[in-house]
């Protein structure tokens, strides 16, 4: 099945006129006028080798209505995520796409900084209206190297755009050590809900080893202007693995971060990245980096400490009280569109996929071809056999995992009978769960999670054997 958007996005294309409250003129008559754009052109062949009909695009329009399931091709994003690339030093695991800028250097005192700023705003404005957002994410790199000003330039740029939808998520990360107080303050008075703040350890010896610029008393510090500002919410970054960490250290760190009372805690598994420090150093489960016994050991102290403290374990790496999952991140593992905006960011609008140099000089000249361009991507749609590969790679990470109906109209019927024959191996080990079926039959109707936690433990075993068996040849299943 292929969707044309190209009547909408030649229609919107068009500088936006900002009105008084923020909300572009074209914005308000964005949804009225899609319902017209719309253009399908139904072609009736399954990768899967399952059967497509007219009904099956009903069934899809209906599903995609009533859940979060993978949207239509032409679902205009209700997400922006924004990089800001810039970091004081480099760490160690980093691969990120960032600019080092240096231990002094901030958004106010730096050319580099409001030039980035500028090109960000070209490419907000160069891209076609949508619906307002439901939610934004600053990320990077360090977003709270930038000033208050610079913030509210970006906000002032996506408001005029697109609009914000009453309660809009607005998400900042920040580091320790690199805000002030009075920064926070402005950053609350803008609309920021919600911080992310990357504390990876509370052992100053451990921050050190992996090339972190702060150090305890620093978090100790931000923690309690995050506290003090009344955030809607905010979360604790940490990283297990890292190297010297122990169970007895890794279950320090967790204790503490409780203590603290944060709303939401993400907790990463250290990787060692292709080009890092960290790769040149190191070998995965070799020291001084824990065994992969303990780093095993460390995910399940994690899930069992959390949880018992009232978090729930909502996804994989992802731990929040009730009410404060981070919706803005949902949205990737939901498999709905987003915009990607600044260097190294990703898109997934209107079924393209889109990713931008990793370099300012490569994006800028990015961002002037874009412009040239009215706005449109040239990459190609995504088919729909990668739409079901990246829904169920995604969705898995999530607690209540991924419903199959609204799959099939993608993959054909014959999607049933491979997940089952796949996950056979992985539901008899207890690490897939099936819900809405008493004999652990996958069926139309089912819903697959991961065992938290398990299941979430093996996922990579899991999604592996997913992705060779949902591949056009051969549809085969590693088995384990």
């Amino acid at each position: 099945m292929t969707i044309s958007a190209s009547s909408i996005v030649g229609r919107y294309s068009g500088q936006s006129q900002c009105t008084g409250d923020g909300v572009s003129l074209e914005n308000r008559y964005w949804a009225g006028a899609v319902a017209i754009d719309l253009c399908y052109s139904i072609h009736y062949s399954d990768p899967f080798g399952g059967d497509l009909s007219p009904v099956s695009l009903s069934l899809l329009m209906l599903s995609m209505a009533a859940s979060h399931s993978p949207c239509l091709r032409t679902c205009p994003p209700k997400a922006a995520y924004v990089h800001i690339p810039f970091c004081r030093r480099r760490c160690f695991y980093c691969d990120f796409p960032i600019s080092v800028m240096g231990d002094s250097r901030r958004g106010e005192t730096s050319r580099t900084v409001r030039q980035y700023v500028a090109w960000l705003q070209r490419e907000i404005a160069a891209t076609p209206p949508g619906p307002p957002l439901r939610t934004i994410f600053f990320g990077g790199g360090t977003p709270s190297l930038l000033d208050g000003s610079q913030l509210a330039m970006l906000l002032r740029s996506l408001r005029c755009r697109f609009g914000v939808e009453p309660g809009v998520e607005i998400s900042v990360e920040m580091d320790p050590g690199t805000f002030t107080l009075e920064q926070l303050q402005h950053y609350r008075q803008l609309g920021v809900t919600r911080v992310s703040l990357g504390v990876q350890s509370f052992q100053n010896e451990q921050l050190q080893a992996c090339g972190r610029t702060h150090r305890r008393a620093q978090i100790e510090q931000a923690i309690g202007w995050l506290q003090a500002v009344n955030l809607p919410s905010w979360s604790l970054d940490l990283i297990s693995g890292l190297p010297g960490q122990t169970l007895a250290s890794w279950q320090e760190t967790l204790t503490e971060a409780i203590a603290h009372g944060s709303p939401h805690l993400s907790v990463y598994d250290l990787t060692l990245e292709p080009g890092t420090a960290f790769d040149r150093w190191y070998r995965p489960g070799q020291g001084p980096l824990p065994s992969d016994e303990t780093t095993a050991a460390m995910y399940r102290l994690t899930q069992q400490l959390l949880v018992a403290a009232g978090y729930q374990h909502y996804e994989i790496s992802n731990y929040a009280q009730p009410g404060h999952s981070c919706r803005h991140n949902r949205v990737y593992w939901q498999n709905r569109p987003y915009y990607g905006f600044g260097m190294g960011a990703t898109s997934y609008v209107h079924g393209q996929r889109v990713s931008r140099p990793r370099t300012r000089r490569q994006y800028y000249g990015w961002v002037e071809q874009y412009e040239a361009q009215g706005g449109r991507h040239k990459e190609p749609l995504t088919s729909r056999q990668d739409q079901v590969l990246e829904t169920l790679m995604l969705g898995l990470r999530l607690a209540e995992g991924v419903a199959i109906a609204p799959l099939i109209p993608l993959a054909g019927t014959s999607l049933v009978s491979i997940l089952a024959r796949c996950l056979r191996p992985y539901i008899d080990k207890g690490w897939v769960l099936i819900d809405g079926d008493k004999d652990d039959t996958i069926t139309a109707d089912s819903r697959i999670r991961l065992r938290d936690p398990e299941g979430f433990l093996m996922s990579n075993t899991i999604l592996t054997a997913l992705f060779a068996a949902l591949t056009p040849a051969p549809q085969s299943c590693p088995q384990s």
